[in-house]
């Protein structure tokens, strides 16, 4: 099985993946629907490598909490010095247009047949999709409204996207999986 580039996030009912503040209180109070947890551990179990936006690894870097992603090398990306996490397998980059292709390729082969995974930042996962690089959007919808935060896709994405699977857990939470056409 190829390795694929998933974009696996939650986001409320109207499009958002933080609150304006930048937190994360509607989602974690869903933790236990029935079925989520089952299903984070099934995806995490197919990822290899990661990739990150600077504002998500200042999210888990501010919870305090041990590296959640132990043993699976990290890319993250920003333009900006940001502290390391003892122990854990970080690469800081700033890559961006044609150099993504190339730290994509890094990832692809450090994942070693597993996927890879857009933890967070809609941003960056607009970034792959332009340039072709983004296989899947997985994402939970939390029957939740905020009317204001951080977007889930504050760009556009090429083509029409194709559901492939749909999931139901606990709660009123749904799961949508979808292929991304290639851009161009």
């Amino acid at each position: 099985m190829a390795t694929k580039t998933r974009y696996y996030v939650a986001a409320t009912l109207d499009g958002f993946i933080a609150d304006p503040d930048g937190g994360l209180g509607w989602l974690m109070a869903f933790n236990d629907a029935e079925g989520v947890e089952a299903d984070y551990q099934a995806f995490v179990g197919e990822v290899g490598a990661l990739a990150m936006g600077a504002a998500t690894y200042e999210f888990v870097l501010g919870e305090g909490m041990a590296w959640p992603y132990e043993g699976r090398p990290t890319w993250v990306f920003t333009h900006r010095a940001l502290p390391a996490i003892p122990g854990a397998d970080l690469r800081f980059t700033s890559a961006a247009g044609g150099a993504l292709d190339a730290v994509h390729d890094e990832m692809v082969r450090a994942a070693r047949g597993r996927d890879v995974w857009l933890v967070g930042g809609g941003k960056l996962a607009a970034q792959f999709a332009a340039r072709g690089l983004l296989d899947e959007v997985q994402v939970s919808v939390v029957p939740v409204v905020l009317g204001a935060g951080v977007p889930l896709l504050p760009a556009a994405l090429p083509g029409t996207l194709a559901l492939t699977e749909l999931k139901r857990f606990g709660r009123g939470l749904v799961q949508l999986r979808y292929a991304v056409p290639r851009a161009g």
